[in-house]
This record gives C-alpha cells, sequence and structure tokens, in this order.
C-alpha cells in the first residue's frame, strides 16, 4: 500500500502583521522585518499585512511596500471586523512551515525571534512571546495606570482561560504552520480574545506551548487599551456561553447581574480601597471610628470567648451595651477573623461595598419573581432600590441602614404566605428566621421594613379584598409562628439591650428630624445634580439625607401609576410610597415658604414604644424599594411597545434616574495616629494590669471620637472614659449619644470648641480629682488639635503641673504626679 505524504510547505517562514490605521508605523514595521529575514537564516520567507478595514493610508503603504518586495502580499477588506478576523484571514493565506504574528507597532523587536523558534525547534507548537516571564526586559514602560489595569486584566485572563501563560496578549507569538492553520481556522472570535481562543485550542489537543521571556517597548499611539482586557473577558463569556448548559447559564447571570450591583457599589466607594485603613470619609462624621470600633470590639469578644453583647473598653467605667447600640452582630461576629486579620477598617469596606451589592441583587430578586418583569427591568429596579439617594447618603456612616438583602427575603417570605397554597407553619418558621437574623443587623431598618410592608398590605386589601379574605388566615397564623420562632432565638439579646447593663428606654434626637416637603422633591448632595449648599438645609447632616428622590422621579412616578393603574400592585405601590413619604414629614412640619406649622402625620406615633427612637426623616427610605418596583414595571412595559413611544418612554426614565445618580463618596488622607499610641509608649503611662484607663483630651464624644481609633489602631490595648454609643443618662435612663457627662468632660469639650482657657478655681481641680478616679485614669494625652494650645492651659491649671511631650503628643502621667498635685492627692 503507497502512502501519501503531504506536500511540504514552499516557504520556511510566513510574517503575518495585523493593521488598523497604522500608516505612520507599518512602513518602517515592514521594512525592519524584510531587512532582518533578508540577513538572516531562513531561505525562503513572505509577509502577509491584512489591512483590517483602515480609514487611513495603511493600505496603500502596505501596497507599496509589496509593489518594491515580491514576498510581501496584502490582504484587504472595506470595513474593520477586528483583530481576531484580520488574523483568521492573514493565517489563512499563509504557507510557511512557521508562522509569525506580529502588531503592527513591533513594541517586541523582530530580532526576538530566533529566541522563539529555539523553542520549537524543541517541540513545542507555539511559543509566545512574554512580558511577564522572568528574563524579560522592558525599555519603555506604559503609564502607571495603563501597567497596573494590564497587569490585572492578564491575571483574570489567565485565572479563568490560559492557566499557566503570564502573558497571553502580548502581539508576538511564532506557531508552528500547521497548528497555527488549523487553530485560527477552528477559531470564532472576531476580536482580542483570539490569542486566548489558539491557545486553548493547542493545549486542548496536548500540544506543548512555550512562554519564553522578550524585549519589549510601549509604543505610543498603541491600539491596545488597558479596559480591552475587558473586552477580552467579555468575548471569553460569549464564547463560553455557545456551549454552556441552561442550569449553568441561569447561574452565570445570576453572578452577572450581581456583577452589576458590585461594579456600582465598587465606584460610589472607589476612594477607600485603594487603602482601607488609611483613608477617610469625611461625610460620615464622625461615625466611621465607631463603626470600625463595634467591629474591633466584637472580634476582640469573639476571639476571647468574651460576652459580644458588652464591653468596658469605651464609656469605662460603666461600659456600653452592644445590644442596644448598632454593633451588626449579624456580620460582625462571623467577620471576627477577617477583622483580627485585616483590621476593621477592611471589615467595614467590605460590609458596606458587598452589603449593597447584595442588596441590589435581592431587590432584583424580588422584583423579577414577584412582579414577573424582564431581566433589564428588574436590574434598574434594583438599581434605584438599592442606590437611591437617602441609601447613598447612609453609604457614608450606616452600614445597618445599607446592608439590607435580607429585607427582600422577608419580604417574600411574607408574601408566600398570603398565597392560597402557603404552609404555614413551614413559612412562618423561616420568616422567623430571617426576622431574628435581621435583628442582628439592624433592628430600626426592620421596623421601617415592617411599616412598609403594613401600609402595603392595608392598600392591597382594599383595592383587592378577594385577596385579602383569602389570605388573612394563613397570613395571620405564618405571623404568630414566625414571631414564636424569632423570640425563642432573640428573647436573651433583647432582655440584653432593654433590661442589661448601659440599656436606656428611648434615645432623644431633638426637634426638627422630619423632611421638609422640599427635601422630598429635592436632590441630595451626592447626586449628579445636587450640591452641598441646596441639601444641607433641608436635612440634619449629610448622612441623613433621608429623601432627596428629586422632581422627576416624584413626576415618573405619578405618570407611572397613572399609566399603570389597572394594576392592583402599582396602586398598592404607590400608596405606599406616598403614605411613608408623609408619615416621614413627622411630629410637625412647616409648609415651604410660609411660616405655617401645621400638625405632622408622625404625632400620633411619635411617643409609641419603638416609635419613639425613630428618626421620622428615615420613614422616606421606604419609597426606595417602591419607587424601584414601580419604575421596573414600567420599564418592563415598555419592551412591548412600538418603537417611538418605547424610545420616548426609556428618555423619560433616564431623565427621571441621571439626575440621581450617585457620585462617589468623598474620602480624604485620614488623621494620623499619634507614635505615643503606634509604637506602644502608652504603655508606659498606662497601667493596665491595675485597670488604667488613657484619657484623650478632650475625651471621646460624638463630635470627636478620633480616641475610638487610637484605641483599634493600639489593638484594644487599653480602656477609654467617655466614647461615642447610645447609653443611659439620668435617673430616667434616658437613651443618649455618649457616655453620661461629667464636669471635667463638658469643660475639656467647650475649651476645645470655644478656643479659650478658663481661669479656673480650686472647686474644679477638685472635681477634677474626682473625675480621674472615676475614670481610674493613668494618663492624659493630648494630641494635636484646633484649641489644643487651650486644652494644655486647661489640663495644666487642673492638675497643677506641665505635661511631657512624648511621641507627638502631651502627656501627664498621673501616677507620676500624684505626690505632687494637692488634688489629686485630695
Amino acid at each position: 500500500m503507497t502512502v501519501s505524504r503531504p506536500t511540504p510547505p514552499a516557504t520556511e517562514l510566513s510574517v503575518v502583521v495585523p493593521a488598523y490605521n497604522e500608516e505612520r508605523r507599518l512602513g518602517p514595521t515592514l521594512d525592519a522585518v524584510r531587512r532582518h529575514l533578508a540577513e538572516g537564516p531562513w531561505e525562503s520567507w513572505e509577509i502577509v499585512v491584512v489591512d483590517d478595514g483602515s480609514t487611513d493610508r495603511t493600505r496603500a503603504v502596505a501596497e507599496d511596500a509589496a509593489a518594491v518586495e515580491a514576498r510581501i502580499q496584502v490582504v484587504a477588506y472595506d470595513r474593520n471586523r477586528g483583530k481576531g478576523y484580520a488574523l483568521r484571514q492573514g493565517v489563512a493565506h499563509t504557507r510557511g512551515r512557521r508562522v509569525l504574528v506580529t502588531d503592527a507597532d513591533l513594541a517586541t523587536p523582530v530580532e526576538e525571534l530566533e529566541h522563539l523558534e529555539k523553542e520549537l525547534g524543541e517541540g513545542c507548537a507555539a511559543a509566545v512571546g512574554s512580558r511577564a516571564r522572568p528574563g524579560s526586559t522592558i525599555e519603555t514602560h506604559q503609564s502607571r495606570t495603563r501597567e497596573l489595569l494590564g497587569r490585572g486584566g492578564n491575571f483574570l485572563i489567565r485565572a479563568v482561560a490560559v492557566p499557566g501563560i503570564r502573558d497571553t496578549q502580548c502581539g508576538f507569538k511564532l506557531f508552528d504552520g500547521e497548528s497555527a492553520r488549523a487553530a485560527f481556522a477552528a477559531a470564532r472570535t472576531d476580536g482580542w480574545a483570539i490569542d486566548v481562543e489558539v491557545l486553548r485550542y493547542l493545549r486542548g489537543r496536548g500540544l506543548r506551548i512555550a512562554e519564553v521571556p522578550v524585549r519589549w517597548a510601549h509604543q505610543e499611539g498603541s491600539k491596545v487599551r488597558p479596559l480591552d482586557y475587558l473586552r477580552v473577558l467579555g468575548e471569553l463569556a460569549v464564547m463560553k456561553a455557545r456551549t454552556i448548559r441552561p442550569a449553568q447559564l441561569a447561574v452565570l447571570r445570576v453572578f452577572g447581574v450581581f456583577g452589576v450591583f458590585l461594579l456600582a457599589s465598587l465606584l460610589l466607594h472607589q476612594g477607600r480601597w485603594p487603602d482601607p485603613s488609611s483613608r477617610y470619609l469625611p461625610d460620615s462624621l464622625q461615625d466611621q471610628n465607631q463603626w470600625e470600633w463595634f467591629f474591633a470590639v466584637t472580634a476582640e469578644n469573639v476571639l476571647h470567648l468574651r460576652n459580644p453583647l458588652f464591653t468596658d473598653l469605651q464609656g469605662f467605667p460603666d461600659g456600653v451595651n452592644l445590644m442596644a447600640n448598632t454593633a451588626m452582630l449579624g456580620l460582625s461576629v462571623p467577620l471576627a477573623p477577617v477583622t483580627a486579620a485585616f483590621g476593621p477598617a477592611v471589615s467595614l469596606a467590605l460590609v458596606m461595598t458587598l452589603g449593597l451589592a447584595a442588596t441590589g441583587l435581592a431587590w432584583y430578586w424580588l422584583i423579577r419573581k414577584r412582579l414577573g418583569v424582564g431581566r433589564c427591568a428588574a436590574v434598574v429596579g434594583g438599581l434605584l432600590a438599592a442606590f437611591a439617594p437617602p441609601m447613598v447618603s447612609h453609604a457614608n456612616a450606616h452600614p445597618n441602614f445599607v446592608v439590607l438583602f435580607m429585607i427582600p427575603l422577608i419580604v417574600d417570605r411574607a408574601l408566600r404566605l398570603c398565597a392560597p397554597d402557603a404552609r404555614a407553619v413551614r413559612d412562618g418558621v423561616v420568616l422567623g428566621l430571617l426576622c431574628a437574623y435581621q435583628i442582628f443587623l439592624g433592628e430600626e431598618s426592620l421596623l421601617l421594613a415592617v411599616l412598609g410592608m403594613l401600609l402595603f398590605a392595608v392598600a392591597y386589601a382594599v383595592v383587592r379584598r378577594d385577596v385579602a379574605r383569602a389570605a388573612w388566615r394563613p397570613l395571620g397564623k405564618g405571623l404568630a409562628v414566625g414571631a414564636g420562632v424569632a423570640l425563642v432565638l432573640v428573647a436573651y439579646p433583647l432582655y440584653w439591650q432593654f433590661f442589661g447593663p448601659q440599656s436606656y428606654r428611648s434615645v432623644l434626637h431633638g426637634e426638627g428630624t422630619g423632611n421638609s416637603p422640599l427635601a422630598l422633591l429635592s436632590f441630595a448632595e451626592r447626586s449628579l445634580a445636587g450640591s452641598r449648599e441646596a441639601a444641607e438645609p433641608l436635612a440634619l447632616n449629610i448622612t441623613e439625607q433621608n429623601a432627596f428622590y428629586g422632581w422627576p422621579l416624584v413626576a415618573l412616578a405619578a405618570a407611572i401609576t397613572a399609566g399603570l393603574w389597572e394594576r392592583a400592585a402599582v396602586r398598592a405601590l404607590a400608596f405606599t410610597a406616598l403614605a411613608a413619604a408623609f408619615l416621614s414629614l413627622g411630629p410637625e412640619f412647616r409648609i415651604p415658604l410660609t411660616d405655617v406649622v401645621l400638625p405632622g402625620p408622625w404625632r400620633p406615633l411619635a411617643h409609641a414604644p419603638l416609635f419613639e427612637s425613630v428618626i421620622e426623616s428615615r420613614v422616606a427610605m421606604v419609597c426606595a424599594p417602591a419607587l424601584g418596583m414601580l419604575v421596573a414595571l414600567a420599564v418592563d412595559r415598555l419592551r412591548g411597545a412600538r418603537p417611538s413611544r418605547r424610545a420616548l418612554g426609556l428618555a423619560a426614565v433616564a431623565a427621571a434616574l441621571v439626575p440621581i445618580v450617585p457620585m462617589p463618596l468623598t474620602t480624604v488622607e485620614r488623621i494620623a495616629v499619634p507614635p505615643f499610641i503606634t509604637d506602644g509608649t502608652w504603655r508606659r503611662y498606662v497601667d493596665t494590669a491595675r485597670g488604667e484607663t488613657l484619657v484623650p483630651v478632650p475625651l471621646p464624644d460624638p463630635g470627636n471620637a478620633e480616641g475610638l481609633h487610637w484605641q483599634t489602631a493600639a489593638g484594644l490595648g487599653f480602656k477609654l472614659p467617655g466614647g461615642y454609643f447610645n447609653g443611659p443618662w439620668g435617673e430616667e435612663r434616658i437613651g443618649i449619644y455618649g457616655a453620661a457627662p461629667r464636669h471635667t468632660s463638658n469643660l475639656l469639650r467647650d475649651v476645645r470648641y470655644s478656643g479659650r482657657a478658663p481661669r479656673l478655681s480650686e472647686a474644679w481641680r477638685r472635681q477634677a480629682a474626682e473625675d480621674l478616679a472615676y475614670w481610674n485614669a493613668g494618663a492624659l494625652v493630648l494630641a494635636p488639635q484646633p484649641g489644643a494650645e487651650a486644652l494644655r492651659s486647661t489640663v495644666r491649671q487642673l492638675l497643677g503641673q506641665e505635661g511631657q511631650l512624648v511621641g507627638g503628643v502631651w502627656v501627664w502621667d498621673l501616677d507620676g504626679q500624684n505626690a505632687e498635685n494637692p488634688a489629686v492627692r485630695e
């Protein structure tokens, strides 16, 4: 039998050069390649230039070169199709035993070809020129941003597509000719992912691929942009989707939707992630210090098997009832190892970023499931529910109002109990478990959610009485079961919260905590159309901009309600949003532009248990998911509308939502912790074995809680009097922010804010001695700050002695001064 053998290629080497708008660089590149090949060991060679639909003179330059050198051929077509398409066309026109593909900028010199050929001579099917392998030389670097993005993109590509190859995207690769023609012919990608697709093809057939270090220099005008790495990942996802099973595709879609919400959250928090420990959100006021302290002290309690519901590290000697504060034990407890390993700033940043993304995904899931809308409509609704202006405002400082992923699950379980086939016991048990966990995430947000659900239920029962009649029995039974399950789980923590050490009755918020009607129509400071000057007069502070939906969105919601009035859910949602907005006006409100003050709708609830501690303006946060659902229904309805009507409707939705697109949260460099704390010098002045405390001057309070940052930076090594938390005050045990004030703490606070040191009497010195003894103070520490000179003078008068400048702070060692200070001695 005669065995036929393939005819050997007529050419030793084929060089493929894809080019798009390269008129300036293509000529020198072809000259360089031609000279090198003419002088090199290659007996026969060819160059295939592919003009990828260039709009400049690239094709003419290539044809001019071909007119001079017969071994250059030009492949051209009329429109730009992408690098992948160009390479497929170019390789298909080759005849070489070896095929080299190189970019038109020749960032890797053609002289590096010999290094790649050596690897093919040892049995490899492909040799990849690599900038990332040890031994490579980068002669001209890209900008720092491009380089970081490029490295990150390459890392993701090799992680998900071609493990083991560090630089898949370098445009200098040598192939065995037959393997190259087979691999490129099998490729289907027109874009940048062609490199990955070809390498995967070769590896899938058991062929060896070498990665060779080469010289490389960044070329100005490069067609490869940093974000093209993301395009590669997108093209790889499309390739994968062609072969994926439906169940896998459903999972990927969920991850894709979560990616949308995660990207939005990362953009919002982008300023804190480069270095969470050194970045501060100034619009959080002092809340970032407080929340980091909550996470740190919870980790300390959990890892040392202490009571997670109480600590005396702050507010010494009385301590802090952590269950009566927003310590978010539902997350701070499981994240204790993360906090211990990476610090509370990282834990807080994770909670705020991932929690907000998870909240958006949960609202998306509920909207899609209960309203039956398409994915895009549900994404829009979820984004509005999770990233509405009040949510962004609280993202500065209050994770308990941002991490709300349990609320949609609770709403869904309650709706299950209303179904004709409801299983009241099973669903009631699940509802109880969900509510119990939410209590450890945020009780006030659960209370507001229940209020919103109640408003919706009342409205829906009015418009659908038949549904209400069928639902009330299983709903009532399920709620009773849920309440019983939740109560069993949270009975002891709630007992500790309301009757344990440092518990209190209710929190005083002062007057004017309701919304102005104008706040409902205005734009928040961090909204695209907002400003601090316009928003500040209408809110308690920037963390409490609890409305600010903007008049375009309010108008759109009214139009949606009118247009979809036939749907009972629309009427109930509209009532919920309107009623919540009305309740958020508080016990009384002023009619804008007048001096007329009217009784507010919150007045009947103002002194009711639980409701008496609610900041009334926060009730407007209930509007966010209601508005999100209305917008989702409208967007979904537009899918089936005529093109002109659809375009008009989508334009109206965009006009309402674009003005409230959130801007990234403001971050600044954090106030440095004094070396006295960070290098452990404080240990020479505070005897923790005797229970002594370190007393910052002035004492930490809600207006200046930097002492909490000192404490977390020192690994919670010392205790603090004063602080920023909710605790009792007076015989009535009314809740206040901070520790119960004492004369000396009030004095130091007043001096700091006034900048004036008063002349102190002997009575003040005696009172200081009493207060210092109450706090078991080991040392007073004064850091650089506004009013520092007045504070130093005041402490000098109180103690009768000057402090020492140690580690960047003024220190008064009370143990060393007691013998000389008659006030302290007494």
